[in-house]
């Protein structure tokens, strides 16, 4: 442990405890747990979060591409195929530097929602031929609220009693007429 770099979303500098478990490492700081990794038994290992760094990459997006906890979320299958396509698509349409935030608020919305739903939406948004983070949000959203319900029927009987005939349009005929020679105005 005491070799290894585990990565926490709080500022640098900021005092954390870490508590050490078989196969776990948990960070705390001020009473809470604000991070938990898989313990690492190599040595000198940078065992980084993605997640983690997400604020920091807002601001300075051009770093993700190269960055080593993207690798390390590759590597562990947490960044599908489809969120290459997706940052691919944004980065043509809102340029590098607009596109690849667009992207990492994309990837945001992992923590609000879940990251295996996140997928799903971004895989649909794909295939519709949507290319924005607000199509991605509504997926999310509607994914969220369930499938839709086909609206029951409701009993009007005791409305009937409001019923009026159609009105007749005969009326209005006469104001298409020309007062003097009966012409249809167009």
């Amino acid at each position: 442990m005491l070799t290894n770099f585990y990565s926490v979303p709080l500022p640098a500098g900021v005092g954390v405890e870490a508590k050490v478990y078989p196969a776990h490492v948990e960070v705390w700081h001020q009473g809470k747990c604000v991070a938990r990794h898989e313990r690492s038994f190599g040595r000198f290992q940078k065992v980084l979060d993605l997640e983690h760094y997400l604020e920091v990459l807002m601001k300075k997006p051009g770093a993700l591409a190269g960055s080593t906890p993207l690798e390390q979320w590759r590597a562990q299958k947490r960044w599908p195929q489809s969120y290459d396509r997706f940052w691919e698509i944004l980065k043509e349409r809102q340029g590098k530097q607009e596109g690849t935030r667009a992207m990492i608020e994309v990837i945001m919305l992992g923590r609000e929602h879940g990251y295996r739903e996140l997928e799903q939406a971004v895989t649909q948004a794909l295939e519709i031929g949507c290319s924005d983070v607000g199509a991605v949000r509504l997926l999310l959203h509607t994914q969220s609220c369930g499938p839709r319900r086909e609206p029951e029927p409701v009993e009007i009987g005791a409305l009937s009693c409001f019923d009026r005939p159609q009105p007749g349009l005969s009326e209005y005929d006469q104001l298409l007429c020309n007062r003097h020679g009966g012409e249809v105005i167009q």
